[in-house]
């Protein structure tokens, strides 16, 4: 088996960021993803984020299978993501039951469509969460984007947005897009809110 794939070395440009703007290229990933609404602090967000873990670490775990994945190796499960929007765009975004969401886990390159099915029954058969019925693996591509690393609670992160704002129109980028990506580098039940640390993404595109 080849050396340990760790998303905080080897990916350190995309999972990593300095507590300030920067402009980066986001290539194409694959990624199980479950899309929703409504306030991330209900059931329904903690279940869905449940059937994500429940599938990446059925991933991560399969080389102790009888049917070891072609081409596997090592890795460290990558972080929690979300693409946030409003369903309500004339709502304030601090209403949380008007938000929308995909979120999403990173896989690793071996993983096929084929083995997500198998990988999908397999983990529906040990866990009884509905959430996983809802589990899906595409391929997203970010693109050019400018993101920063955001230290403190999510209610805060306005003030770091307007901080990437300011950065893009000073290097001649113009935000392509009101959605944006967070990738959640704590864990929120184990960590303050001052103490969170959550990338902050969003597209842009050359003025």
């Amino acid at each position: 088996m080849s050396k340990k794939v760790d998303y905080k070395k080897d990916y350190k440009q995309l999972y990593m960021p300095k507590a300030f703007p920067e402009i980066v290229a986001v290539p194409r990933m694959p990624f199980f993803m479950i899309s929703g609404s409504g306030d991330p602090n209900g059931e329904a967000f903690a279940m869905a984020t449940e059937a994500l873990y429940s599938m990446s670490y059925a991933v991560r775990m399969s080389y102790k299978s009888e049917h070891v994945p072609v081409g596997y190796y090592e890795y460290t499960v990558f972080p929690l993501e979300g693409e946030w929007d409003l369903i309500d765009r004339s709502k304030p975004a601090t209403d949380k039951s008007n938000l929308k969401y995909t979120i999403m886990i990173r896989q690793p390159d071996f993983l096929t469509e084929e083995l997500f099915e198998r990988f999908w029954e397999q983990t529906k058969k040990k866990k009884q969460n509905p959430s996983l019925e809802n589990v899906r693996f595409e391929q997203m591509e970010d693109g050019l984007s400018c993101q920063m690393l955001h230290i403190g609670s999510f209610d805060d992160e306005p003030e770091s947005f307007a901080r990437m704002e300011l950065f893009c129109t000073e290097q001649g980028f113009i935000r392509s897009s009101k959605i944006h990506r967070e990738i959640y580098l704590s864990d929120p039940r184990k960590t303050e809110s001052s103490k969170l640390k959550t990338v902050l993404r969003f597209p842009v595109i050359q003025a």
